[in-house]
């Protein structure tokens, strides 16, 4: 199979270089190499235009979000195997050979989920997959805990970081791609549940991607904290059972409550009134996403704790 390279990229030329050469430097070339540019400021599309004619650039008149230019990429793409990778990584040159082979061979899989390391750091774990709780809180495996060894064995995980993963592109196809409605943030925790009802498996390979992490976010006009709690409730208000609301009213008044005592109550309420003209639609897609699973939702969202020091991303918890 071959593999398309599909980097969304928004203000992100000054990182560019640097994933540039780490693609030049797999030991598995890739087959194609695609930049969405999202209306970039900083003469993105123009430098790759007379640096780089390798490159399939697509231009676009905005910024639409990391899920349109996401979405846009894998449409044009030739490749069976899609790599969508942030602005700000740089892999390491065993990076693609081991997420496709991995991909290959399990059909069951639709994705593959990469180590994510601190780029200025890479002694400690930025991403090493992700994990959906009943709460409607996505946890990054790992962030934030030193690279010891606990995350370099294969496995399986909810969902990949889009910032550095590999997927299958009929299987992102078949269930409808990205959500462009949640914009960026949380669109591949959503891709990842929807795939998952659909009987996907997500694979986790420790294979290395160094992450900037927060590449063009501060220039959005909404904070990442207000994409994040707009697009958490809209992906429970499509998704969740009414038996989950407990958890769910619980973390939300919390998150309401951390969000007050570190002064960014405005723009945590704001993201949250940003989901409201989208909630009718969201509770309304809810029977037509239950009526395509072939998976229950309680066997895709595991009850893993939600709460305490056994909860993922719990400072006491082993991940």
């Amino acid at each position: 199979m071959r593999t398309t390279a599909v980097v969304p990229a928004w203000n992100g030329r000054g990182w560019l270089p640097g994933l540039l050469a780490s693609i030049d430097a797999q030991e598995r070339p890739f087959d194609e190499l695609v930049i969405v540019d999202n209306g970039s400021r900083d003469g993105t599309a123009d430098w790759l235009a007379a640096t780089r004619p390798d490159v399939v650039v697509l231009r676009e008149d905005r910024n639409r979000g990391f899920a349109a230019a996401a979405n846009r990429g894998i449409a044009v793409a030739h490749g069976e195997r899609i790599a969508l990778l942030n602005t700000d990584v740089e892999l390491a040159p065993d990076w693609h050979a081991r997420l496709a082979d991995r991909l290959d061979g399990d059909p069951r899989l639709a994705s593959v989920a990469s180590k994510l390391v601190r780029l200025d750091d890479p002694g400690t774990v930025d991403d090493a997959g992700d994990r959906l709780r009943r709460d409607g809180v996505c946890e990054q495996r790992g962030a934030g805990r030193p690279d010891d060894g606990r995350f370099d064995v294969p496995g399986e995980v909810f969902s990949a970081c889009a910032g550095a993963a590999l997927y299958r592109r009929d299987a992102v196809l078949a269930v409808g791609g990205f959500d462009e409605r949640l914009f960026s943030y949380l669109e591949d925790v959503e891709l990842g549940l929807r795939l998952a009802l659909a009987g996907w498996r997500c694979g986790y390979e420790p294979a290395v991607a160094r992450h900037a992490g927060g590449g063009s976010s501060g220039q959005l006009a909404r904070p990442v904290s207000g994409w994040v709690a707009r697009n958490t409730l809209l992906l429970v208000a499509r998704a969740w059972p009414w038996r989950w609301a407990g958890p769910v009213v619980y973390r939300q008044l919390a998150w309401t409550l951390h969000a007050a005592r570190e002064r960014r109550l405005r723009a945590h309420l704001g993201g949250l009134a940003s989901a409201l003209p989208l909630l009718g639609v969201m509770l309304r897609e809810r029977a037509a996403l239950r009526r395509v699973a072939v998976r229950r939702i309680e066997d895709v969202v595991a009850p893993v704790p939600w709460r305490g020091p056994t909860a993922g991303g719990h400072p006491d918890s082993p991940e």
